[in-house]
């Protein structure tokens, strides 16, 4: 019963950070813009946070201290505000389905990132991951038709995977260290500072728009933020992160469908194809049994996003990072 609940909470969770994209594109049908998005979703997501751990002491343990409440805010201000800017900026440009798949490659960047850095060495059920996860990418880029690919946004959207994963490479040297909950508070106050500093000196950020923009902008903050985390974390705790870690590839299977429903937007069979492949490559890549590190289980999670965990041993390795991937998303 208790797996089935931890699996629950992991698809509830993925759900709602899926469900992201498509309320920022209905946050820019009302007119709102991606610097009044980015600073209330940011503002009001550490707010939220800071609401739960005065409500919720024991979640505050261990603190954060010293370097590492440096190194939190940094990796808001700098590494979460601009994969987040990036992540928005290529949605106005794209559809949301293309996007979410294209900002998913980047669990196989981070993979290719720890051996080449000498965390990790490539075993062949990776190797096979990631040529099966390129040929997806090609495929998703390559299989747009009708007017749907736009160069800009998948650069856009290239840059916002690229900078996820440098986000979580650092990031990978302090989530051992501080409260999972208090690590996510640290990088959306440091990602909404960053974002109202840039607000004051380009003179403020535009709240005429319409009134239902407000209603989705608290979506992204509330239900695709806060209670993603949240969820995610009490999922964690009951079935580990390596299947937490797997059924969060629901995440842009959820994209996917919920702008074909509500914005009529398709991918071709050609990006199904593709779509397909990355996400089988980043489920095989995310099992345990796959290398030569050691197993052992984290405490709870971050997200994707603002969304960090603490690892119990091995906080260099790739297992780890593995974990730092799924366990620590920005969206």
């Amino acid at each position: 019963m208790l797996a089935l609940m931890g699996a629950v909470l992991c698809l509830v969770s993925a759900a709602c950070f899926g469900a992201m994209a498509i309320f920022g594109k209905l946050a820019y049908d009302a007119g709102v813009t991606p610097g009044a998005l980015l600073l209330v979703r940011f503002t009001l997501a550490a707010a939220l946070l800071g609401l739960v751990l005065l409500a919720r002491p024991e979640l505050r343990r261990p603190a954060a201290r010293g370097r590492v409440l440096v190194t939190a805010i940094g990796l808001g201000a700098v590494g979460y505000a601009l994969q987040a800017g990036l992540f928005f900026a290529a949605l106005q440009r794209m559809d949301a389905s293309l996007l979410s798949l294209i900002l998913y490659t980047y669990p196989i960047l981070v993979t290719v990132a720890a051996v080449l850095l000498g965390r990790d060495r490539l075993t062949r059920r990776r190797t096979l991951a990631l040529v099966a996860a390129s040929a997806g990418t090609l495929l998703v880029l390559l299989g747009a038709g009708g007017g749907t690919f736009d160069p800009a946004g998948t650069a856009l959207a290239g840059a916002a995977a690229v900078v996820y994963t440098a986000y979580i490479l650092v990031a990978d040297t302090v989530v051992h260290r501080v409260a999972p909950v208090v690590l996510s508070a640290l990088v959306m106050t440091g990602a909404a500072a960053s974002f109202a500093v840039r607000a004051a000196v380009t003179g403020g950020v535009g709240t005429d728009f319409a009134p239902r923009g407000w209603f989705w902008l608290a979506c992204i903050a509330v239900i695709s933020t806060v209670v993603a985390m949240l969820t995610f974390f009490a999922g964690l705790g009951r079935i580990g992160p390596s299947a937490a870690a797997i059924l969060s590839t629901l995440e842009p299977v959820v994209t996917t469908a919920l702008a074909a429903l509500t914005l009529v937007e398709s991918l071709t069979p050609a990006q199904l194809a593709g779509g397909v492949l990355v996400l089988a490559s980043v489920a095989v890549i995310q099992q345990r049994g796959g290398g030569s590190v050691s197993s052992s289980a984290p405490s709870p999670r971050p997200f994707r996003p603002g969304h960090l965990t603490r690892l119990a041993t091995r906080p260099r390795g790739t297992r780890a990072l593995r974990r730092a991937v799924r366990l620590d998303r920005p969206r």
